[in-house]
């Protein structure tokens, strides 16, 4: 358990970590603690290199104030998304400013032989670009699939082979002589909204809609990311839905709503649209790419094809059946419709709500906001992990570690109490 001091060292860094420019008098109002045990926490912050002067304040009378500053070019964090069907790497500083990324394709079904050193290859190959090897501080990779947080491990489902059980957090913490956090990567998208969308930054009750060829949904409750009893919430591609019939889900259970309208769902109903002829444009697109995915559900929609918005309309209105229960059950402020779902825009936003507005109880949703990510999704997922790596590393519980290895020191000896 973290010592009161080591609660105060963080309280301090994440003030300076959140306010520009800000100094040693404003963070005694900020973190509640006395001047001489600021002005301490400060030497420490300094001495470890995590902060630094960046000139003078404004003066209240007597001696200008030094303004302080996170020492964001001391170290790198290494971000990690691993989706479906697609691989992201960041490398940030320590202020979660992205210095160089890389994407490529991987198929998480081949297994975890093939697919952990294509993951190890690119975010080598990017921390080299970033002049960050030998400087990582922290790890994060979000996993395309329900993570029991506790474990760090990858919930086994067929979409994932072989993963399940590996090592992947301790292979890639000796590659790195790093700390290495593993999470739903629909929770660092969760993560990323926050970050880079102020309507989420500000809402301390929000849920997010993400993921590729499967669901999931992020709980953010008071301002921090609900993950349950073992990390596993958000789950609800494999809720039972009542559309879902004698649907049989790829993880083995019947009607799930991931089996009804998740990727692969779509793209096998919009080929029966193709093939059959009730949709021209999917089938002219089948015609030329032999394959349909759910951009190109998109596409044709955009074109007025009638079947695929009917197809787009059917999928928005089941998501939003769920994300009623959601509303009723968490009571959010915010709803964000993110993932490839969100790509669809105007002919799924429209749909969602009306359906969560339907079946939510009216006084949860009397001021509830649903609305689209102001995420690109080929970054959201890295830009949430890399915040997530820097949450961790400057937690309370993680900060005596993070210290230790900067100043030379073994847990508290050496520090003032």
């Amino acid at each position: 358990m973290p010592s009161e001091r080591f609660t105060g060292l963080a309280a301090v860094l994440d003030a300076v970590r959140d306010t520009t420019g800000t100094t040693q008098p404003a963070l005694v109002e900020q973190v509640g603690l006395g001047r001489s045990v600021v002005a301490e926490r400060v030497a420490e912050l300094e001495a470890a290199g995590l902060v630094a002067s960046d000139g003078l304040g404004p003066s209240t009378g007597g001696r200008a104030p030094r303004r302080l500053r996170l020492r964001a070019e001391a170290g790198f964090v290494l971000g990690i998304d691993v989706a479906s069907n697609e691989l992201v790497v960041a490398v940030a500083d320590l202020a979660g400013t992205i210095r160089a990324t890389a994407q490529e394709h991987l198929d998480v079904s081949r297994g975890w032989e093939a697919g952990l050193p294509t993951v190890e290859a690119l975010a080598r190959s990017v921390a080299d670009e970033a002049g960050a090897r030998g400087n990582v501080w922290s790890v994060a990779l979000g996993m395309p699939e329900p993570v029991a947080f506790d474990a760090g491990a990858p919930v086994a489902l067929p979409t994932m082979p072989s993963w399940d059980g590996r090592a992947v957090r301790e292979r890639l913490a000796s590659a790195w002589s790093a700390p290495v956090w593993m999470d739903d990567r629909v929770n660092l998208l969760a993560l990323g909204e926050r970050r880079v969308n102020p309507v989420a930054a500000r809402s301390a009750h929000m849920l997010y809609l993400g993921g590729g060829a499967g669901l999931g949904a992020a709980v953010v409750t008071d301002g921090r990311l609900y993950r349950g009893a073992r990390g596993l919430a958000g789950a609800i591609g494999h809720v039972t839905v009542p559309e879902g019939g004698e649907v049989v889900c790829r993880c083995g259970s019947v009607g799930c709503l991931e089996a009804v309208v998740g990727g692969a769902a779509l793209s096998r109903d919009a080929r029966l649209l193709a093939e059959t002829g009730q949709s021209p444009a999917l089938a002219a697109i089948l015609a030329e790419t032999r394959a349909l995915r759910p951009l190109d559900i998109t596409r044709a929609a955009e074109q007025g094809d009638p079947a695929a918005r009917a197809l787009l309309h059917r999928a928005a209105t089941v998501i939003g059946g769920v994300l009623a229960t959601l509303v009723n059950a968490y009571n959010p402020e915010l709803v964000v419709v993110g993932g490839g779902i969100a790509r669809a825009r105007a002919h799924v936003l429209a749909a969602m709500r009306e359906a969560i507005y339907r079946h939510a109880l009216p006084a949860a949703t009397r001021d509830l906001q649903v609305d689209l990510s102001a995420v690109d999704e080929e970054i959201a997922g890295v830009t949430g992990a890399v915040q997530f790596a820097l949450d961790q590393v400057f937690s309370r519980e993680h900060l005596p570690a993070l210290l230790a290895a900067r100043t030379g020191t073994h847990g508290e000896s050496g520090l003032s109490a």
